[in-house]
């Protein structure tokens, strides 16, 4: 593989009032990192109330700063739920790529609009794709390929969405085509993405078009891979090493069940009513409603209420922010799960059924330095590490593969029903996925771009 990287743009995914991360990237980091010649693009552009309220908020003096120095430079997106006016004016600031789960509502629009759009797994939908395809809108998409878990990606990638999108009635030369021209077009790789002379041999022999089967892989015209004789090993003896300072990144000391009462304010007795996420299996969007839950000596009573209780424990030292939110849907019915790779602040999050397991699994994760832990009854039912900055795996992806399958199939057991498990309870942290999420600082109503109470009044 050839790899090359995007600038993130949003780090924090919002602002430092709503989240606390590890790091900053601003103007002067964008700078530095504009010099790297394997840089393409202005990764995705995510805290759009920012981009469009105010013009000179950090988001828009890095995106004038790339369009002044790399005129060409691809700006990339995204914009879910954000239409008419708002899009355009998204559009105006001359990010024009996005990735977010689209409707056929909004592929015709973005793209009337002249985004391109990247077509994730989860947007290819019999509708979309049919779309798609009668309007003849080639030129302005690609498949892409995005948050593959380690479990899924042993058994493919990129061409697991070709043969998706066959199924789904495209033809296999236009399938090829928006996984290989298209997005190479967009990226400025014009040196890529067709076989022809003057182009980089990198290309594949496949003996059968319908399932995809891959016989064959060339890379700079030499053969590396062949179904007969395997991979050539002298090509992956090297191993990348991390540096020490990216280890050891849980800047937080083990909890009680003391550090998981939710405290609720004098002026409320007897019932309050809070605020809930509401997850639904078939996307990382969540809807706000609401419970009215008992109070007993001022702590919420949130137990045997069919709702889980979420908390976000900020891990960097920095401040020490516990917060607390309700959760209800398609999670959890019992025990609990907890991780470090809660995007995209990253901090500690843990939700579950009871105090107990919840700790456990808190505990669990930063005796780990970072990963993702299923508890239930006192019990470790599954585990992965990820030490390297809390949110990476220095395992071969065999292994975090099959710890990943395990942390997956325990969330199953327990009750989880989403179509990515993972994904679902990793975004509930997203403050610019819409609807209500959650960070160290509360929770966050996603589109007013702000901190909302969990106890209404």
């Amino acid at each position: 593989m050839d790899i090359f990287y995007g600038i993130p743009s949003s780090v924090p995914s919002t602002t430092k009032d709503l989240e606390t991360t590890g790091g900053e990237i601003g103007v002067k980091e964008v700078r530095e990192l504009l010099n790297y010649d394997k840089v393409l693009c202005l990764g995705e552009v995510m805290n759009f109330k920012d981009l469009i309220d105010d013009k000179t908020s950090k988001i828009n003096n890095i995106i004038n700063y790339v369009k002044y120095n790399k005129k060409n430079m691809p700006l990339e997106g995204h914009c879910p739920k954000i239409e008419g006016v708002d899009l355009s004016l998204y559009l105006c600031s001359g990010v024009n790529g996005d990735h977010t789960q689209q409707t056929v509502k909004s592929l015709d629009e973005k793209i009337r609009n002249g985004m391109f759009i990247e077509v994730q797994h989860k947007s290819m939908t019999k509708e979309n794709i049919n779309y798609l395809i009668e309007n003849n809108l080639y030129e302005h998409f690609c498949l892409a390929t995005d948050d593959v878990m380690a479990d899924k990606l042993i058994y493919g990638h990129l061409n697991k969405l070709v043969i998706e999108a066959m199924n789904l009635g495209m033809s296999p030369e236009n399938a090829i085509y928006v996984s290989t021209y298209t997005p190479a077009r967009r990226m400025g790789l014009l040196d890529r993405g067709s076989i022809a002379p003057g182009k980089i041999a990198d290309f594949i022999l496949i003996s059968n078009l319908e399932e995809f089967k891959i016989d064959e892989v060339y890379k700079n015209g030499e053969e590396l891979y062949s179904s007969s004789n395997g991979l050539k090993k002298e090509y992956f003896n090297n191993k990348t090493t991390i540096k020490k300072e990216f280890y050891n990144s849980i800047k937080l000391g083990k909890i009680t069940k003391e550090d998981l009462l939710v405290r609720v304010p004098s002026n409320f007795t007897n019932n309050v009513t809070c605020r809930t996420m509401k997850v639904y299996e078939n996307t990382t969007f969540t809807k706000e409603c609401e419970k009215t839950l008992k109070i007993y000596n001022q702590i919420l009573q949130w137990e045997n209420n069919d709702c889980a209780l979420i908390a976000v424990f900020e891990r960097y030292g920095k401040n020490k922010n516990v917060s607390f939110g309700l959760v209800e849907g398609s999670i959890l019915k019992e025990g609990a799960v907890a991780t470090t790779w809660a995007h995209d602040h990253h901090n500690l999050m843990v939700m579950g059924n009871n105090v107990d397991d919840m700790v456990l699994a808190v505990n669990k994760v930063i005796s780990l330095e970072g990963g993702y832990v299923v508890s239930n009854e006192g019990n470790i039912l599954a585990s992965l590490s990820l030490p390297i900055g809390g949110i990476i795996s220095d395992e071969p992806i065999e292994i975090l593969g099959e710890n990943l399958s395990k942390v997956r199939s325990a969330m199953k057991d327990l009750g989880y029903n989403h179509m990515n498990e993972i994904m679902s309870f990793s975004t509930l942290s997203l403050p610019v996925s819409p609807a209500l999420k959650i960070t160290d600082k509360g929770l966050i109503d996603v589109m007013e771009n702000k901190i909302v109470p969990l106890f209404k009044n």
